[in-house]
């Protein structure tokens, strides 16, 4: 029996080396139109994009390797305290504000211990108290040590403490301002139509009677009533008592509140 014969396929596409020759001759296209395109870069827009580099603020700090065609010119920009862009240098401006913080903590710092010092001498720290908080130090005295309820007359038992406070106010130069507040309950006569009217008195015969037993400047007080509109305490029955005072606010030296 003859043996049958086995046929070959024959390929019906390109070569394997053609494949391979074909994608050599791609990436040597793409190559070169990428070198095309980078040539065919605007110098103008170029030169523009380098000067705007050149003239940030940043580079004064960290120079650049790459070398300026016209650098007096930034020089001259520098040296006249002008700059061509709108950036400033953020490490001047934190030192400087860290530097003005600090110098007004220390100087509440010291003005806190003075006051404080000042209360123990005397024996005051059961009638008054003294906070610090960013405004300066606060003195508050509860209305019962100075004034009748819905009065603001001075009573002769608060004077003795508001003359030790005269005496420490003498000693510093510090403006001072006056504050009055009330309970939430309503009041209405001849004399205060309301506790606006009564809190603004109160503050204003504190600081009338600091004045003239002191012979201080009146240029240094103020006074403001409040009210029932900035409570130490939530208002209730047992809060009334708390809520009742006059703050006296020694205002750190810088502060221009008044």
């Amino acid at each position: 029996m003859k043996r049958r014969e086995i046929r070959k396929n024959k390929n019906s596409g390109a070569p394997k080396w053609m494949v391979t020759y074909s994608d050599m001759v791609t990436l040597i296209l793409v190559f070169f139109i990428l070198l095309f395109s980078m040539s065919q870069i605007d110098a103008a827009k170029f030169e523009a994009v380098s000067e705007s580099f050149r003239d940030r603020v940043i580079f004064d700090f960290y120079p650049s390797p790459v070398p300026m065609e016209h650098p007096t010119e930034s020089v001259n920009h520098m040296e006249s305290g002008k700059l061509v862009n709108d950036f400033q240098a953020p490490t001047l401006l934190d030192v400087n504000d860290e530097g003005d913080y600090d110098d007004k903590q220390d100087s509440l710092s010291d003005l806190m211990e003075a006051v404080n010092n000042y209360l123990e001498e005397n024996k005051l720290e059961d009638v008054i108290t003294a906070k610090r908080t960013e405004r300066g130090v606060i003195l508050v005295l509860q209305e019962q040590v100075l004034f009748d309820s819905a009065e603001a007359v001075i009573l002769n038992s608060g004077k003795p403490f508001l003359n030790k406070i005269g005496t420490l106010l003498d000693e510093i130069p510090n403006a001072v301002k006056v504050e009055g507040h009330t309970d939430n309950r309503p009041i209405s006569n001849y004399r205060y139509p309301s506790n606006w009217e009564l809190s603004g008195a109160r503050a204003s015969s504190v600081i009338r009677y600091l004045i003239e037993k002191n012979d201080l400047d009146e240029s240094r007080f103020s006074a403001v009533g409040y009210g029932d509109t900035r409570p130490a305490v939530n208002n209730s029955a047992k809060n009334w008592k708390k809520n009742r005072r006059v703050e006296i606010i020694i205002l750190e030296q810088d502060n221009e509140e008044g």
